[in-house]
C-alpha cells in the first residue's frame, strides 16, 4: 500500500525525502488527479479505490464515466489558442454552441458512432536541418482524449510509484529534476546512469 498524507492522497515514497519545488514552499504537492465535481468525483473515486484494492481487477465498462460534464470540463481544459485539426474548427467556434455540440458528441460516443478524425500533419524544423513531424488532432478528438485520460488515470495512477514522473498529471520534468537533486544531496551516490538534459 502506498503511503498517504493526512488528506488520504498518495505521496512520494519515503526513500525520496523530497521537498517541495522552489517557489512552491508554502503549498502542498500537486494532487495526483484533476479536480472534479462531487458526483463525478465519487464515481471515479470508486474506480480508483477498486484499482488500489485489487491490482488484478479488470475494468470492462468505463464509458459511462465519459458524460457531458466530463466532456465540458475537457473542453475548458483545452488551450483556446491551440492549432486546429483537419476540420479547421477552432475552440471559440465550437464553444458558440457548446452545450448542443457536447450533447451531440456524447450521444455519438455512447451509441458507437463517434470516429476519430485523421490528424493534421505539420512539420517543425529542427536545428540540424531535419523536420519533426507533428500530428494535430481536431478539437472534438482533443475533448474526447482528455475525458478518457481522466477516467483511465483513476485506474493507472494507482500503479505508479511516487518517483515516476513521465506523462503524469501534476508532474513535470522539473519535479523529476528536483527529486534527482534531493536524491544526490541527501543520499550517498556512487554513480548516475543517465539524466535527461
Amino acid at each position: 500500500m502506498k503511503p498517504t498524507n493526512n488528506t488520504g492522497r498518495p505521496v512520494a515514497e519515503p526513500v525520496e525525502e523530497r521537498r517541495l519545488a522552489k517557489g512552491n514552499t508554502d503549498q502542498q504537492n500537486a494532487p495526483r488527479t484533476l479536480s472534479r465535481d462531487d458526483d463525478a468525483s465519487n464515481a471515479l473515486d470508486r474506480v480508483r479505490q477498486t484499482a488500489r484494492r485489487d491490482k488484478d481487477a479488470r475494468f470492462t465498462a468505463l464509458l459511462h464515466h465519459v458524460d457531458v460534464d466530463r466532456l465540458r470540463k475537457a473542453y475548458w481544459g483545452i488551450n483556446p489558442k491551440a492549432a486546429t485539426g483537419v476540420d479547421g474548427v477552432t475552440w471559440g467556434a465550437y464553444g458558440q454552441d457548446l452545450e448542443d455540440n457536447l450533447e451531440d458528441l456524447h450521444a455519438r460516443l455512447h451509441r458507437g458512432a463517434y470516429r476519430a478524425s485523421p490528424s493534421r500533419r505539420v512539420y517543425i524544423p529542427k536545428p540540424d536541418g531535419r523536420n519533426r513531424p507533428l500530428g494535430i488532432a481536431t478539437l472534438e478528438d482533443k475533448i474526447v482524449q482528455r475525458a478518457v485520460v481522466e477516467v483511465l488515470n483513476a485506474i493507472y495512477e494507482e500503479d505508479f510509484l511516487g518517483f515516476s514522473y513521465g506523462f503524469r498529471p501534476g508532474r513535470s520534468p522539473h519535479d523529476a529534476l528536483d527529486a534527482l537533486a534531493v536524491g544526490i544531496e541527501k543520499k550517498k551516490v556512487n554513480w548516475i546512469l543517465g539524466a535527461p538534459g
